[in-house]
């Protein structure tokens, strides 16, 4: 007997053999990244899919794209991310710094080209919280005089 296969459950993640890789984390905002790298072709894979499919905007293509450009070793490396939490700007965030880590362990030398740019540092910004007395984190409420 066969197994039945459902035609409505769609599995297109990507199995990618990432034995010879080294891996980093990456964290911006409340996304986590983590990040494994080897020596192959330039293929980028996020969460099982292409880059290309995950991220659809252009300028945060470009923006996971710029530690290797910065390095120039674009088409070198074949990158495999997992990432969670936040919004995709803030999980492309993650990535950046997770892929330039994972870089530096690779290449040690790499590391002052990467820090010029400040890639290597977490950017420790994150939402205030709002505060009571108020309508935000700083904004109050309207004041009438009369």
């Amino acid at each position: 007997m066969e197994p039945q296969i459902n035609p409505k459950i769609k599995d297109n993640k990507v199995k990618l053999d990432f034995k010879e890789s080294k891996y980093a984390t990456g964290r911006r905002k409340k996304s986590i990244a983590r990040v494994w790298v080897k020596k192959g072709s330039g293929n980028i894979h996020v969460n099982g899919k292409k880059m290309a499919e995950y991220f659809h905007k252009a300028n945060l293509q470009t923006a996971i794209f710029r530690p290797l450009t910065i390095v120039k070793r674009e088409g070198e490396y074949d990158v495999k991310c997992s990432v969670k939490g936040g919004g995709l700007t803030g999980q492309a965030g993650a990535i950046i710094l997770g892929l330039a880590r994972a870089i530096v362990l690779y290449e040690p030398e790499l590391k002052s080209t990467l820090k010029k740019e400040k890639l290597t540092t977490r950017d420790s910004r994150v939402v205030e919280r709002k505060k009571y007395g108020r309508r935000k984190a700083r904004r109050s409420f309207q004041f009438s005089k009369r």
